[in-house]
């Protein structure tokens, strides 16, 4: 009866402890989540980005915060010192960058004045921006800059094109991809990169395998079709690789830089073997094997019974051998040589047997049911051989090309 008491009287103290932790736990939660937001909306008041010397960013963080809340106070008395800041540091880069004697220095201007124009348009849209700012244009300085810039990349990636070759060609797409970043309508430049990037690539022809043969002409067929899918799917292997197929390298005209030539050198289809077993077996058990006359009854006679199991087995083998060559058109030397094997197996498990079928088990009684099927038409065991043949083929052009 004490312990009753005891406990009754303990109950209510332990309940409000409990009570007590948890309102601390949950107040320590509510402070770390005010400091937390405190700290995210200083953060992106730009006060941090001030601080660190990236004005730049600071105003930009500065006019976001205004632009969704005109009263941010924070955010105001951040962005007018930003903003003259990050001015006067944009203003010095680009003069050091017309001052230097470096290629392509009036690119660094055009990016000194795009963000100067940014922070202009940003806060003319921002209109509790406009109360504490007045943003300078830089307009007419960028489309000066602009031009210059465009002119001496332009001029640069072409006379790279003028060379002919095919290193040149891809430095010149690369410069005229970067010159279509800030001018995206200088002069003929999209057509220019165009004529880089051909001049830039290996043009490769893929001569498809023949067979002179009426019965698998079809399957040769299909497996031409799965090259030519490859070659369509991949007509750029990576940007510098270009496939055609011969009928294509002819109407074009063109001079290819490689030749991949595919062969059947070799080919099996439907060779066929035969393998027969003969097992016998006996029963586990005994069971009744007739009957007899003792003493004038009929009494049953029990013994184990046997029986010869048949096994046949059928394979019926289809392989090939294509041959993979990469020769150089111009100086006809051969860059890889290569043999790609092909196998299919067709399987046909069937059994019988001689005896009594008791002696069978019942695994040994299925096979008996499996019977002798015909094995698919010659056309498709081709077909079958020449799956595998066709991945090492994708998988091997990939792996040459990559070192181009």
């Amino acid at each position: 009866m004490p312990d009753k008491i005891l406990k009754k009287a303990i109950e209510p103290i332990i309940l409000s402890d409990i009570i007590l932790n948890k309102m601390k736990a949950l107040k320590l939660i509510a402070i770390l989540s005010f400091a937390g937001m405190l700290m995210f909306s200083c953060s992106k008041s730009g006060k941090k980005a001030l601080e660190k010397g990236d004005y730049f960013t600071a105003a930009l963080q500065a006019i976001e915060k205004l632009r969704k809340d005109g009263d941010n106070s924070k955010a105001a008395d951040v962005l007018p010192d930003a903003y003259q800041l990050a001015e006067k540091d944009l203003l010095r880069d680009i003069a050091r960058a017309n001052a230097a004697n470096q290629q392509f220095r009036y690119e660094r201007v055009v990016d000194g004045y795009s963000k100067l124009n940014e922070l202009h348009d940003k806060i003319e849209r921002c209109y509790a921006c406009r109360k504490l700012v007045s943003p300078t244009s830089y307009f007419r300085e960028y489309n000066e800059a602009l031009e210059k810039a465009a002119s001496e990349r332009y001029e640069y990636a072409d006379n790279l094109l003028s060379k002919g070759t095919i290193d040149a060609g891809r430095a010149a797409y690369d410069n005229f991809e970067d010159l279509l970043k800030f001018a995206p309508n200088y002069k003929d430049a999209r057509e220019k990169l165009e004529e880089a990037l051909f001049m830039g690539s290996y043009h490769v022809v893929v001569e498809q395998p023949r067979i002179n043969s009426k019965m698998f002409q079809y399957s040769n067929e299909f497996f031409q079709g799965k090259i030519d899918e490859f070659l369509q799917t991949n007509r750029r292997l990576n940007k510098f690789i270009r496939f055609y197929q011969p009928a294509e390298a002819k109407q074009l005209k063109l001079k290819p830089d490689h030749i991949v030539r595919l062969e059947f050198i070799e080919f099996v289809v439907g060779e066929t073997h035969l393998k027969t077993e003969k097992s016998n077996v006996t029963s586990k058990d005994s069971v009744k094997t007739g009957t007899a006359k003792i003493d004038g009854r009929s009494v049953d006679v029990y013994g184990k019974v046997n029986a010869t199991i048949i096994r046949n087995n059928k394979s019926v083998i289809s392989k090939g051998l294509l041959s993979m060559e990469v020769y150089d058109y111009k100086t006809n030397k051969t860059l890889l040589r290569e043999q790609l094997p092909g196998e299919f197996v067709w399987n046909n498990r069937w059994a019988s047997f001689n005896g009594d079928e008791r002696a069978l088990t019942k695994e040994e009684l299925n096979e008996t049911r499996m019977k002798e099927e015909l094995p698919p038409p010659p056309q498709q065991l081709f077909i079958e051989f020449c799956k595998p043949i066709y991945d090492q083929f994708t998988s091997r052009i990939k792996r040459f090309y990559d070192k181009y």
